[in-house]
């Protein structure tokens, strides 16, 4: 039996370093120049299933808060890719739009849409949760919701 990795709940990979909107949904990472990139959280993906399509606003559009910045499908779910910020779109990620199943495989390093926060980077950050109190609701959504993660495992074809 694998031994079990410091920064997990029923198996879904949980980032510390990174930020989460409180129900878990996305993740943001700063990145250079301003830009945060958001994606999928394991949670997120392992609740989808096969991620089977990806559609990213196109770059210049401005999406305030609570308006996604992309849609996801997958075989029995479709949705917005919450935002919880200000922002404006400035690109989607090319190899997730070819290869959607990324999501499933890879979901910490797949990221979707990177954009500009309007209000800049420490305020958007703000509205998110990092760290031990990103993990303690992290843990208690899926232990909650019964949610196990396998991270693509017998999802990609």
């Amino acid at each position: 039996m694998p031994a079990k990795r410091l920064d997990e709940c029923n198996g879904c990979e949980f980032r510390p370093e990174l930020y989460y909107d409180d129900q878990y949904q996305i993740w943001v990472r700063p990145e250079a120049g301003g830009l945060l990139s958001i994606g999928m959280t394991d949670l997120s993906q392992a609740i989808a299933g096969k991620i089977l399509h990806v559609r990213v606003r196109k770059p210049g559009t401005a999406r305030p808060s609570g308006k996604p910045v992309a849609t996801i499908e997958s075989g029995k779910w479709a949705g917005p890719v919450p935002n919880v910020f200000d922002c404006v779109i400035v690109d989607a990620n090319p190899d997730v739009l070819d290869n959607p199943g990324l999501l499933n495989d890879a979901p910490y390093d797949a990221w979707i849409a990177r954009v500009r926060p309007q209000a800049g980077i420490a305020e958007a950050l703000s509205h998110l949760l990092i760290g031990s109190a990103a993990k303690t609701g992290y843990c208690e959504r899926a232990g909650r919701e019964e949610i196990y993660c396998t991270r693509g495992e017998g999802i990609s074809e």
